[in-house]
């Protein structure tokens, strides 16, 4: 194979390089690793790529939980955390542009600086990528009032398999010219082309958020709180559910103030401007009229930031109870406690631990299923949980991920919830930009038969 610039052969480095933060399994043979420093680089593994049918692996700060950024034996890792930066901040457009490898948190304070925001806010914000986050079409915390990446995406420069740089969207406010090929790369996890800048959307910035924090001692009770969270007509900046397992393992890494005994904890922010102390007071007797057993709403940031601690430390938390599989499923919110207990209750049956937390305002929660590491009849029990979890959630008219992707550790459940026939169409459009299937292969959509 070519040695491409920017090449590391160093196989301690290249270690580090072959797996996400998945429990994807790494290849057993050898892969080669090119860390790209420019435009150029990508144009040029991309053009040999496919000139000599090598499978390419685009990634980013591989903090996916998907698998959608391991390598693959016989390819070509392509890292792009070296195109990185914040070129530019317009503050009368609202959008900056960054390359793929900056920090989701950097733009944050880029746009920050500016008095503007950029809202996305995935659990990882601190070290997952700008890229990698258009590539799963991440959320976050804020989502029940801001929405996902796609949402704060006005345009995209990416290299196609063989090299070609287009640019897609725009920089302009509107803009309806031709096709929205832009939404159209945001969430394809790298099988569509390799994104090497991104035309990011801000908003002015927010008041800073006051939370309300409620425990309850039924499922039933925190259902209806956010089912009437949601009908408030000043929807919150954020509403997180917590259930008892989770509450446990948190409690268990420090005292951060949740009763040991409750079946739920809400956690509500408000960040409308002049109105945050109204809402978070209106939402905390939301919350009592729907059954909360105790409620703490925050008087200032400081003490609003500490009511949240907890929810910050959960993946932590449960990292130290054990290995596990952190999935992503959505339902329609109202059914939201529905899938958590129906979705015990399988564990129970199957003898898998399970802890359930995530995004309660927009449906969206990340079951962890635990597993012996050491033990493949282990995993495998997991594994099984979650088909039929799967199973529970298509059943009730939602997703197999609402935010973390399909990757290769979600794509056998795939054609469950599209049909054979949605699949050979998307298939179809992976073929006008990668005619030869060389990226990301495996990963999202299986081989087409014949």
């Amino acid at each position: 194979m070519t040695d491409f610039r920017g090449q590391v052969d160093d196989p301690d480095i290249k270690a580090t390089y072959a797996v996400d933060q998945s429990v994807a399994t790494p290849p057993e043979g050898d892969f080669t690793l090119v860390r790209a420093r420019d435009l150029a680089d990508v144009v040029e593994v991309l053009t040999e790529a496919q000139a000599r049918g090598i499978p390419v692996v685009p990634q980013g700060a591989r903090s996916g939980r998907a698998g959608g950024a391991v390598a693959v034996e016989g390819g070509i890792v392509l890292n792009v955390m070296g195109l990185a930066g914040v070129s530019t901040v317009d503050d009368v457009e609202g959008i900056a542009v960054c390359g793929p490898g900056t920090v989701t948190a950097d733009l944050k304070q880029a746009a920050a600086a500016h008095g503007l925001f950029y809202p996305p806010d995935p659990a990882s914000v601190a070290f997952c990528s700008v890229g990698g986050n258009v590539a799963t079409n991440a959320g976050g915390l804020c989502c029940v009032k801001y929405g996902v990446t796609a949402d704060h995406v006005r345009g995209l420069q990416v290299v196609l398999a063989g090299g070609e740089v287009i640019r897609t969207g725009r920089h302009t406010a509107k803009g309806v010219a031709g096709l929205d090929l832009t939404g159209l790369f945001v969430g394809s996890e790298g099988t569509l082309g390799v994104v090497t800048e991104v035309v990011a959307s801000l908003l002015p910035a927010p008041a800073p958020a006051l939370t309300a924090l409620a425990t309850f001692d039924s499922l039933d009770a925190a259902s209806r709180a956010i089912v009437a969270l949601r009908r408030d007509p000043h929807r919150p900046s954020m509403a997180e559910l917590l259930d008892a397992f989770s509450i446990k393992a948190v409690q268990q890494l420090g005292d951060y103030g949740f009763p040991s005994d409750c079946a739920a904890v809400l956690l509500v922010q408000s960040d409308r401007d002049g109105h945050t102390r109204e809402d978070v007071q209106r939402y905390g007797d939301l919350l009592s009229t729907a059954g909360a057993t105790e409620i703490a709403v925050a008087d200032d940031p400081a003490e609003a930031e500490a009511l949240m601690a907890g929810r910050r430390v959960v993946s932590t938390a449960l990292e130290g109870h054990g290995a596990r599989m952190v999935e992503d499923v959505c339902v329609p919110i109202a059914r939201l406690t529905e899938l958590v207990e129906r979705s015990q209750s399988v564990c129970r049956s199957l003898g898998v631990e399970v802890a359930f937390s995530g995004h309660a305002g927009d449906g969206n929660l990340h079951p962890s299923l635990f597993f012996d590491a050491g033990d493949p009849a282990s995993r495998e029990r997991a594994e099984a949980a979650f088909g039929e979890i799967v199973d529970l959630a298509l059943g009730m008219g939602g997703t197999i991920t609402g935010e973390h992707g399909v990757g290769s550790l979600k794509a056998p459940w795939l054609r469950r919830e599209l049909g054979d026939a949605e699949i050979q169409r998307q298939q179809r459009i992976k073929a006008v930009f990668d005619p030869a299937g060389i990226l990301n292969p495996g990963r999202v959509y299986p081989p087409l038969a014949g």
